[in-house]
């Protein structure tokens, strides 16, 4: 199915303040089209800045609408009138999780499912954009036994709300999408599937997990060393490009993993210090898996997680992004330098002693 957007017409993204959503809207705005982008409370005093600033730089071509992923219809009125539909909304949390069926797997589901309701509502939209990730394809690295890689082909079957809940409300989420796209024959979905996403927000006012992961190189929690861990890896402006030509590239279909490459926090650690220097506690050695199984419950790692996923390789197949989507990923070392320089320049990270 080749789906042609017209250009001309509003290009609508859920979770405006997102950490990619953010990105997005910068790239559309910068390439000319007109967004509405979908936020809880377009009056908010902070949170919001860069999305003000775009508006300010771009006039009359970013408007904010209030909805909410619960809110059933609410993306009905600002909707009317699009032809592409970009819906990142959905909470990234890692670690531990108090109720992971109310902070994860419902807004997940019932978000996704009400912004395609409103969708199905909506005469005018012709393609659907959905974040998804790789954590919808595989749940934990012991899944890569017996195979070169992961693909498009596959999906996350060993993650439940007990164990691994954000890979499965990411995996459910997809599902239900792909069963609402399928029923019906006006509209067409193509889902992007980052791993990590890491590089420079344009807001400090992002709660992704992603925030969590790189402030764990200045806490001192993994001074000591890093766990071997592996882990899809993606800078940011990356995700977005590709959200963008999954939109606009008529002949796009289906599912695309969009993840640079395999990365641990120790690699992350090596590349940091290249630039950065001596003066951060970046890790220097792996944690032996025995002794991080000891204190993961502490750290907020289950010693299932530990036992399935420390030590065994990753890899995932991203050659229908960068041959479909044209994507030509940025170095990871640009991507998580980038990022660190962000935090000195917001103050998150002290600035280099020496």
């Amino acid at each position: 199915m080749s789906v042609k957007i017209d250009p001309t017409k509003p290009v609508f993204v859920t979770g405006a303040s997102g950490y990619v959503a953010g990105w997005i809207i910068r790239y559309l705005l910068e390439d000319g089209y007109t967004v509405r982008g979908t936020v809880r409370n377009p009056e908010k005093a902070s949170g919001l800045d860069h999305l003000r600033a775009l508006a300010e730089a771009h006039p009359g071509r970013l408007t904010l609408h209030k909805a909410d992923l619960l809110d059933e219809g609410s993306y009905a009125e600002a909707m009317a009138g699009c032809e592409l539909v970009i819906h990142t909304a959905s909470p990234f949390l890692l670690g531990r999780v108090k109720d992971p069926e109310a902070q994860l797997v419902r807004p997940a589901l019932e978000g996704t499912r009400n912004v395609l309701g409103s969708v199905n509502a909506t005469p005018s939209v012709k393609r659907v954009v959905l974040t998804s990730s790789v954590v919808a394809i595989h749940g934990d690295n012991v899944d890569m036994k017996g195979r070169g890689a992961f693909t498009e082909e596959d999906w996350n079957t060993t993650s439940s709300v007990d164990h691994q809940p954000y890979p499965y409300s990411k995996t459910v989420a997809e599902k239900a999408a792909w069963e609402l796209a399928e029923a019906q024959d006006r509209w067409d979905m193509v889902t992007i599937h980052p791993g990590l996403v890491l590089g420079p927000a344009l807001t400090t006012a992002s709660k992704s997990g992603s925030m969590t992961t790189m402030k764990s190189f200045v806490d001192y929690s993994l001074a000591t060393g890093a766990p071997d861990l592996a882990m899809g890896m993606v800078d940011v402006r990356d995700v977005a490009r590709a959200h963008i030509a999954a939109g606009f590239t008529p002949e796009a279909h289906g599912r695309y993993i969009t993840n640079a490459r395999t990365v641990t926090m120790l690699d992350i650690g090596r590349a940091l210090r290249k630039r950065f220097g001596r003066s951060y506690p970046f890790p220097y050695t792996l944690v032996p898996k025995a002794m991080f199984r000891l204190v993961a419950p502490v750290a907020g790692f289950s010693r299932e997680f530990v036992d399935k996923n420390v030590g065994w390789p990753l890899a995932f197949d991203n050659s229908r992004s960068v041959a479909e989507l044209g994507l030509d990923y940025r170095p990871f070392e640009e991507t998580v330098g980038d990022h660190f320089q962000q935090m000195i320049d917001d103050g998150v990270a002290h600035k280099p002693w020496f």
